[in-house]
């Protein structure tokens, strides 16, 4: 079976460096890059299962690197996990809306590192497991099979994490869901649990839906749920 290979842009010599070893040592084959200008042309030229993009770069920032990946079809299904300063929650939302997968925020665990990457890439690879019936619910019909959100009508472009939190939440109107359960849903039991992962995530849903992320409520100090009635 051939390396899953991946793509790892980060300016800073110490981290990619540092991220090279850890998934070369996983059984990935990795190809460096220390620009977002140098990762484009690497990422159009050649075949790769994921790329992981840190978004402070000279130049071409993150940000334009993943907009530019989203905006051409040779890579728009390209997998992307963005790597982060903490604090840069603006960023971090930009980016989930762009379409990543996923971020993990400097200084990082390495063994969080490989967890993550493991994931997205599991996901990729197979349909989760889980109820796979529509759901029509306050003028939104979400559809599994097709991945398609309609709000008012309107089509809603959302990541694959976003259309899994809102499939979750809207299946089950009414019921409290907390963090963790919200990852294990979405991501499965082996995903890395943080507060601020599922907040993030509800943040870029919330905008990317308008009037309708109203109905996502903040249930506080336990988590979220979906509003029964308009």
């Amino acid at each position: 079976m051939a390396k899953q290979r991946i793509l790892v842009v980060d300016d800073e010599e110490d981290i990619l460096e540092l991220v090279r070893y850890h998934l070369a040592r996983e059984g990935y084959d990795v190809v460096a890059s220390a620009s977002g200008e140098d990762a484009l042309k690497k990422a159009k030229r050649e075949a790769f299962d994921l790329v992981v993009l840190d978004l402070m770069l000279p130049g071409l920032d993150g940000l334009e690197v993943a907009k530019a990946l989203k905006a051409d079809a040779k890579t728009k299904s390209l997998p992307l996990i963005m790597l982060t300063a903490k604090g840069e929650d603006a960023d971090v939302v930009a980016g989930l809306e762009l379409g990543a997968d996923d971020y993990i925020t400097k200084p990082f665990s390495p063994r969080v590192l490989i967890a993550r990457v493991k994931t997205v890439l599991r996901r990729r690879s197979r349909e989760p497991v889980g109820e796979s019936e529509s759901v029509s619910i306050h003028d939104l019909e979400i559809h599994p099979g097709r991945r398609t959100v309609l709000a008012g009508g309107q089509p809603v472009e959302l990541t694959y994490t976003e259309f899994q939190l809102l499939h979750v939440l809207a299946r089950r109107p009414g019921w409290v869901f907390t963090r963790g359960q919200i990852v294990d849903a979405v991501r499965g039991g082996d995903y890395p649990v943080t507060d601020r992962s599922v907040d993030v995530q509800v943040v870029g849903l919330r905008k990317k839906l308008g009037t309708h992320g109203n109905y996502i409520e903040t249930v506080r100090g336990v988590g979220y749920r979906f509003k029964e009635k308009p």
